[in-house]
């Protein structure tokens, strides 16, 4: 088996910043409701810009970070629930504005927990000896998708786009994962084309909190590490209850589940590669850390990784 590297993050955040309280005024509920709900302050919506160029910034920014050249690129995977254009998929957007020549693209639709499901799905192409580097993005254009009159949605649901590029190493790096789908749960969170997104909410915080703690103790166990060895749990930043029960099954402290929800809002397949960039910016990750990325969400669909910076 092949190991792996993060070498690059990048992050792209619309300019339009939506704080709760225009969103409170709008469904006439009391101050702080929002933020005690959701642990949302703030969230941001696109202008102009397109999905697509929302995830080429992103990745223009973590190839930055990388100090790469882009031709070293063999593979962008982009996850997504929310592009309005079937073909050519965002990938080859970016492929196109990065001038790779030679590189495969996919972009897959598996929800919330997406960008883990391609993070994996990349490591397997380095496995294989397919590719050297893989950019991997997640981005979500959520404004367009919520009934703007549905305050179960639109007071969570956020834009916004993050990448990571990972690369071969032959130093030794802890990596394993644990992808589990659940089809016939799937309507308690769904979006169809030409609708907008509808969520049980309490159906959700039943399945993330369970689900996720089961998920991330068969992981644990699969790579023979104790939770106390984890130096944080990088989750999807779905909603602050969700993130704090799940800290409180797992016996660990909130502090050791990094969040971003107050500033950023819940922004889908993006949600944890904005939080990956965010880590490094602060300087909270270093050489040999382990880490956990968890996702869950629509399919259903939840998703787990453990690796070592």
């Amino acid at each position: 088996m092949e190991n792996i590297q993060i070498i690059g993050n990048g992050l792209y955040l619309p300019t339009l910043k939506v704080e709760s309280s225009e969103l409170e005024k709008k469904f006439n509920v009391e101050e702080g409701y929002i933020l005690k709900r959701t642990g949302i302050n703030t969230r941001y919506y696109k202008k102009e810009e397109s999905i697509c160029e929302m995830a080429y910034k992103a990745s223009k920014n973590a190839i930055e970070t990388s100090k790469i050249d882009v031709k070293d690129i063999g593979l962008i995977i982009v996850a997504t629930t929310s592009t309005n254009t079937l073909m050519p998929g965002i990938s080859y957007y970016i492929q196109e504005k990065l001038n790779i020549e030679k590189c495969i693209c996919l972009d897959i639709l598996a929800g919330c927990a997406g960008f883990v499901n391609a993070f994996d799905i990349a490591k397997l192409y380095i496995d294989a000896k397919k590719v050297e580097k893989a950019l991997i993005v997640g981005v979500d254009v959520l404004s367009e998708c919520t009934d703007d009159n549905d305050i179960n949605t639109k007071i969570i649901l956020s834009d916004g786009a993050g990448a990571t590029i990972i690369s071969r190493t032959e130093k030794d790096k802890l990596y394993f994962s644990n992808i589990q789908s659940d089809g016939k749960n799937g309507e308690i969170l769904t979006y169809r084309t030409n609708e907008k997104i509808k969520m049980d909410g309490k159906a959700i915080y039943k399945y993330a909190v369970t689900e996720t703690v089961k998920n991330i103790e068969e992981l644990l166990e699969q790579a023979n590490v104790k939770i106390e060895d984890i130096k944080y749990v990088i989750p999807h930043q779905s909603n602050i209850k969700i993130m704090k029960s799940i800290a409180t099954k797992l016996n660990i402290s909130i502090d050791k589940m990094y969040t971003n929800i107050s500033e950023v809002g819940n922004t889908f397949c993006a949600s944890i590669p904005i939080a990956l960039t965010q880590m490094y910016e602060k300087k909270l990750l270093k050489d040999g850390d382990k880490i956990i990325l968890i996702g869950y969400g629509g399919g259903l669909n939840t998703a787990s990784i453990l690796l070592e910076i």
